[in-house]
């Protein structure tokens, strides 16, 4: 199946939205979320206890959650790609995502390791500035958390 120049440009930028997804939580950059979802956007993190709602609820969450880890490295790869509407520019579309997370917790000198692998299913939308995402449900794969030494 060949591609055309709009499809592989829209491939590469979901792609790279995705990355600064990532970025934005191991960085603890709240407002680079805003360069990421809609407004208006809903996100579902209850899969690992966390919370559901709009951006501005997200956020907060998780300024308050991520504390309690010392490290973060969201690690994503893999994205499936629908796309919806004209061919030659499609204004939206559903996606899913590889994420593998290890994360510490605890003592500086020998954390405890939770390490996550998981979904991210999404709804992406074309906007005047670039694809968003407008819908996040994290769907679990597998937690496992890895006592530090003592």
């Amino acid at each position: 199946m060949t591609m055309s120049m709009q499809e592989i440009s829209d491939r590469l930028e979901i792609q790279d939205l995705m990355v600064r997804y990532s970025y934005a939580i191991d960085n603890r950059d709240w407002d680079a979320l805003d360069d990421v979802f809609t407004p208006d956007a809903h996100i579902d993190y209850s899969v690992f206890g966390g919370s559901v709602g709009n951006l501005a609820e997200t956020k907060e969450f998780l300024a308050g959650a991520m504390p309690m880890f010392t490290t973060l490295q969201h690690m994503v790869s893999g994205t499936t790609l629908r796309f919806h509407g004209d061919a030659d520019a499609p204004d939206s579309a559903d996606a899913k995502t590889q994420c593998h997370n290890p994360m510490t917790m605890g003592d500086a000198e020998k954390p405890d390791l939770m390490v996550c692998g998981l979904w991210y299913v999404d709804k992406l939308v074309r906007t005047d500035d670039g694809w968003r995402i407008k819908e996040r449900v994290e769907e679990s794969v597998y937690m496992r958390i890895f006592p530090g030494k003592s």
